[in-house]
């Protein structure tokens, strides 16, 4: 009896949709983007309305946080990072913000400006970090030396800016003393020429600005070292050099004068160290002899 091959006989096609079925489809596809753009600007109408009832005339940042404080936008931690120096009380008044305030109503530029006012503060870094934390990082000043001026010290930056004013003496035997108006702007190239020359920083006891154009300095010697305008690092190599030879340094002497290039003037001592008379009243601030 011969085979009979049975075929399997293929699925019907479905209908073709209909001329308004397509078209409902595309209408639907292309009110998706709308719908979500009208939920989102419903969203943010309705957050602008309780803005305003929360704190009129208030300013928008305040009502702001307010607003969203209860959405768990509100300061949990404040991380404080570079701080050495700058009392951390001082720096948490300069943020300006505490537990449990609105972290939307926090001001980092404002921040930013009070921390950079504090005497010991460079630069600062403010940053708000969603949901509840406020993350600070300070470049403090470092100090650079002591400078005195009409009785007073502070100690100053490289750069001759005011650190603070206010526990100087632990500074005293650490830091260079220097003296007078102009001294602060004009002290770093003089400071690195005396830190090249070997062992005369130990003999200092303070660099004095003549008429804000030259210095004189104080050696625990007793004598003045008269240094010339423009031209301080080659007379303080030729006074290590004196120094070396002859013990310059370590004689009687109440000046020694290096203005010159070709010629060397010396006064013996006859005054007080520096030229102070017997029973004067120190100018400068006393550092012990090494």
């Amino acid at each position: 009896m011969p085979r009979v091959k049975i075929r399997a006989v293929p699925p019907p096609l479905p209908d073709r949709p209909g001329r308004w079925k397509l078209l409902w489809r595309r209408q639907r596809r292309l009110l998706r983007p709308t719908a979500i753009a009208s939920t989102v600007v419903t969203v943010l109408i309705l957050l602008a309305v309780g803005v305003n009832m929360i704190g009129r005339g208030a300013p928008l940042r305040e009502r702001l946080g307010r607003a969203t404080a209860g959405m768990g936008l509100d300061v949990q931690h404040i991380t404080i990072e570079g701080r050495q120096k700058t009392p951390e009380a001082a720096v948490r008044a300069a943020i300006g913000m505490g537990p449990g305030d609105p972290i939307l109503g926090f001001s980092v530029s404002a921040a930013r400006n009070r921390l950079e006012g504090l005497t010991w503060v460079r630069s600062a870094v403010v940053e708000r970090q969603l949901p509840d934390t406020i993350h600070v990082v300070l470049n403090e000043r470092t100090p650079f030396a002591v400078w005195q001026i009409d009785g007073r010290f502070t100690l100053i930056d490289r750069a001759g800016k005011v650190v603070t004013d206010s526990d100087i003496a632990a500074f005293r035997d650490k830091l260079p003393l220097v003296v007078g108006a102009g001294a602060e702007a004009a002290a770093a190239p003089l400071i690195d020429s005396i830190n090249a020359v070997p062992d005369l920083m130990p003999r200092l006891v303070a660099a004095v600005r003549v008429g804000d154009r030259r210095w004189n300095l104080c050696m625990t010697s007793g004598a003045d070292v008269l240094l010339p305008e423009g031209a301080e690092p080659q007379a303080l190599a030729k006074l290590a050099e004196l120094q070396l030879t002859k013990a310059l340094l370590d004689r009687p002497l109440q000046e020694i004068d290096l203005r010159l290039p070709d010629r060397l003037r010396l006064r013996p001592m006859t005054e007080g160290p520096c030229g102070q008379r017997p029973g004067q009243t120190a100018t400068v601030m006393p550092k012990r002899a090494t």
